[in-house]
Parts: structure tokens; sequence; C-alpha cells
């Protein structure tokens, strides 16, 4: 089974404490996800820039980049535990309202966050 790779932003505590949480889940469900912290790898071969990276969750799955919400929905997917929520989100409407909200609240929220922690870190 081919492997999805999660790239996420590992300074952010609350981006840091959801993948953690879903490393554990794949790791007993023996799920096909590895979780790429972008600090630690070569972005060209995401196709983007540090900024880009931190803006929302991406994943690399057969080759293609899937950023945003719908990377959200490949991890759920495969955690036995939350498919659930995948399906449930998959909805057309649902599915929407879901990608409107993390693109236009939390993700910026999440991102504006992240850069006040650095600006106090520099």
């Amino acid at each position: 089974m081919e492997q999805t790779e999660i790239l996420y932003n590992g300074r952010c505590p609350i981006c840091a404490a959801e993948i953690a949480h879903y490393r554990t889940a794949a790791q007993q469900a023996g799920a096909p996800l590895s979780f790429t912290e972008l600090h630690d790898t070569d972005l060209a071969g995401w196709g983007l820039t540090a900024d880009q990276a931190k803006r929302r969750l991406h994943a690399r799955q057969r080759g293609q980049i899937i950023s945003g919400f719908p990377a959200f929905l490949i991890v759920w997917r495969e955690l036995p535990r939350l498919r659930w929520l995948a399906r449930l989100f998959s909805v057309p409407g649902l599915h929407f309202a879901a990608d409107l909200g993390y693109n236009w609240i939390a993700a910026p929220l999440l991102y504006r966050l992240h850069k006040r922690r650095e600006a106090r870190l520099s």
C-alpha cells in the first residue's frame, strides 16, 4: 500500500498536537500515513515556499499535492476512528461549509497566531 505523506507545521503548537494524535492513531491502525515537519524537508519537492506550507495542511498522495481541508479528509479516511468524519464532511453541503470555514477562518487564524509566535521568538 502506497504511503500518503502529510506535511505540517510542527512549530505551531495546535498543529503539532493534532498531528501527534493522527500519528499515534495511524501507527496503531497501521495506516499508510507518514508525517513530515515542514522545517525538516526540502519544500521544493512539494512545490511550496515555506510561507505557503505554513498556511495550511498539505498531503502528497500518488504524486499529487492536496492542500487545505481536503488534506484532512485524506487523513481521516485512513484512520478507523475518524472515517465517520471523512464520510460526514464529504457530503457536498457540509464539505463546502467545512472547506469555507477552514480556508477563511481556521487556517488564517492559525497562520496569524503562528506569525505572532515567531515574531515574539525572534
